[in-house]
């Protein structure tokens, strides 16, 4: 199954970049430098144009808005809520653009979700925000949504709906920058051991696709063992210690999915065996760690910085409900890499290598405003957006 999954992978991105065919008016509509980033992309994700181009919202601001979550339960969840209710809405807010955001968890069942995400509809929400979702199974709740004139728009995943928006990261090419940059930083020979996040989940199987297709690359790199961190990095310590004291083979280097970086590294400090170079997201503890011992790797990655994951599915369902006139289904980010210089800019001497706090992407460079501009027939500042008279 993996190699069938690997193998349409490689078939269909062949596909984009010979012809674009099968991806047009919506990703053609974006400038070169932003189609670029999607060059190493998940088949399955919509690359068309979106039925929300035109849309008209409903009634004037503000605009009351629900996020149908997942689950609440890593510190990358607590941010982006954090961020969500402490940040934005209470400058939109101001703005007299959003009255109210209503939260909600599923604890990971899609029924939860669906019933969650059908009464905030029915309560009156203007749009609906939702994290980490199934690629499908919320697809006839967002169809109902649109026929209520309400939009949905899917970050850190995708949905498959056509009658949604996801503004995410592009998890295959994040996997596949984790996966080429740990094979050239252990001079591409050697074992690897593989984190991923929950297995199923669209953020996760992209990441991990994108990372086995730049292994493909170097013969002399092998995959030893792949272990689900869900994210969090209790669960990712245990598997991995597990995996370290069943398994006497030598692990080179270890691709983890953030959050669960800081519990790969205490799992190997525990182990006993050499620190080797590890895939580093955007955990403040685990950059922690690397700022105190700066030769443990050249460089870390932003795969989706949880601040600036919410604010662009935020920005992006603002300037939507504006009428600024998305382009494109889906709206993708790449991953961002980082040296320990500018985790020095931001992480003291004596920094926490317990912190739950995260490295974030400097000058807003997750989704700064001209390359948001590039994404919409209309754009403008969604802050100071007002209605016309």
């Amino acid at each position: 199954m993996l190699k069938g999954a690997i193998a349409a992978f490689a078939a269909l991105t062949s596909l984009y970049q010979a012809t674009n065919v099968a991806w047009a008016d919506g990703l053609d509509s974006l400038p070169p430098e932003e189609r670029a980033h999607y060059e190493v992309v998940d088949p399955a994700i919509p690359l068309g144009p979106t039925a929300l181009k035109d849309f008209v919202a409903k009634r004037p601001p503000p605009w009351k808005i629900g996020y149908a979550s997942t689950y609440a339960g890593n510190t990358w969840r607590a941010a982006v809520l954090d961020e969500m209710t402490n940040v934005l809405l209470p400058k939109y807010k101001e703005a007299g653009l959003v009255s109210e955001l209503v939260v909600t968890q599923s604890d990971l069942k899609d029924a939860v979700q669906i019933q969650q995400m059908r009464q905030m509809v029915d309560d009156g929400v203007d749009a609906i925000i939702i994290c980490c979702s199934n690629v499908t199974a919320l697809n006839q709740t967002i169809e109902y949504a649109h026929s209520k004139g309400v939009p949905v728009f899917s970050f850190s995943g995708y949905v498959t709906s056509p009658y949604a928006i996801s503004a995410t990261e592009n998890n295959a090419h994040g996997g596949y920058t984790a996966g080429k940059w740990l094979a050239d930083e252990i001079g591409g020979k050697g074992n690897v051991l593989l984190v991923s996040g929950i297995p199923g989940f669209a953020s996760s199987d992209s990441f991990d696709i994108g990372a086995k297709k730049a292994l493909e690359a170097y013969p002399d790199m092998k995959i030893v063992g792949n272990v689900a961190g869900k994210w969090t990095d209790q669960v990712a310590q245990v598997e991995v210690q597990k995996f370290l004291a069943t398994n006497p083979t030598q692990v080179d280097g270890i691709i983890v999915q953030s959050a669960s970086e800081n519990g790969v590294l205490n799992a190997v400090l525990q182990s006993g065996r050499d620190m080797m170079p590890i895939v580093l997201g955007g955990e403040a503890s685990a950059a922690c760690y690397w700022r105190k011992n700066p030769d443990m790797v050249s460089k870390s990655i932003h795969f989706w910085p949880p601040r600036g994951d919410a604010r662009l599915v935020w920005d992006v369902m603002m300037r939507t409900l504006e009428g600024q006139g998305p382009k494109i289904q889906s709206i993708l980010r790449p991953a961002l890499q980082y040296t320990v210089e500018d985790v020095k800019e931001v992480l003291k001497e004596d920094c926490d290598e317990n912190s739950t706090d995260w490295i974030e992407p400097k000058n807003d460079a997750w989704w700064p405003a001209d390359v948001a501009a590039k994404y919409f027939e209309r754009p403008e500042d969604p802050l100071a957006w007002r209605p016309k008279q």
